[in-house]
């Protein structure tokens, strides 16, 4: 009968890290986001520094937007930062069978789904002035808090520009989310009297 291989161990030290500011915080829930149950600690701190490390390009995390963040930084105080980000409650880690990894504590969530939501808008909007919609595939099965937050952000601003691509987006979607855009897309239609007349 074979022996069940023990957890990896694993200490956490925030150095001398009193606080994180704002924009940190977010940088680095940004930068969770990649990894989230699939990685751990020092795999989110070699994203932040901008590794060059064979896993970090072979699953494409040089492709994240927060990508090199710490470049001018050390792994180890990266890693410093991390675990204040965990010790603080942003963070947590769950094992995955023998392996610790990170995930989203609500808090660190709830934060990481505004930036989220905000940069899929600003993705949208770029492709709002084109005919190519095809980058809405990749909305499907996202988490469906952050979708509707999506959503409601598109709805508010109020830009008609919107309403094919929704179009194009309400075709994929689950009926919930579908009735979601719909609302958005009768909501934006309203607009368009007057839109671009101020």
């Amino acid at each position: 009968m074979s022996r069940k291989k023990p957890r990896v161990r694993y200490e956490l030290d925030s150095g001398d890290i009193i606080r994180l500011g704002e924009e940190e915080i977010k940088a680095i829930l940004r930068a969770a986001d990649e990894l989230i149950a699939t990685g751990g600690r020092s795999m989110l701190a070699k994203i932040l520094k901008g590794s060059k490390d064979k896993k970090v390009l072979e699953h494409e995390l040089d492709q994240c937007p927060v990508y090199g963040y710490y470049r001018e930084q050390t792994l180890q105080e990266i890693t410093h930062k991390v675990d204040w980000m965990i010790l603080n409650g942003y963070l947590e880690i769950e094992y995955q069978d023998r392996l610790p990894m990170l995930i989203f504590s609500p808090l660190g969530w709830e934060i990481e789904r505004e930036t989220y939501a905000e940069e899929l808008l600003q993705k949208l909007a770029a492709l709002s002035d084109g005919t190519d919609y095809n980058f809405v595939q990749d909305l499907k099965d996202r988490n469906r808090g952050m979708i509707l937050l999506l959503i409601k952000k598109i709805k508010q601003t109020r830009n008609p520009k919107f309403i094919p691509l929704l179009q194009a987006w309400k075709e994929i979607e689950y009926k919930k989310v579908q009735a979601e855009i719909q609302k958005t897309i009768d909501s934006l239609s309203s607009c368009i009297i007057g839109y671009g007349s101020n």
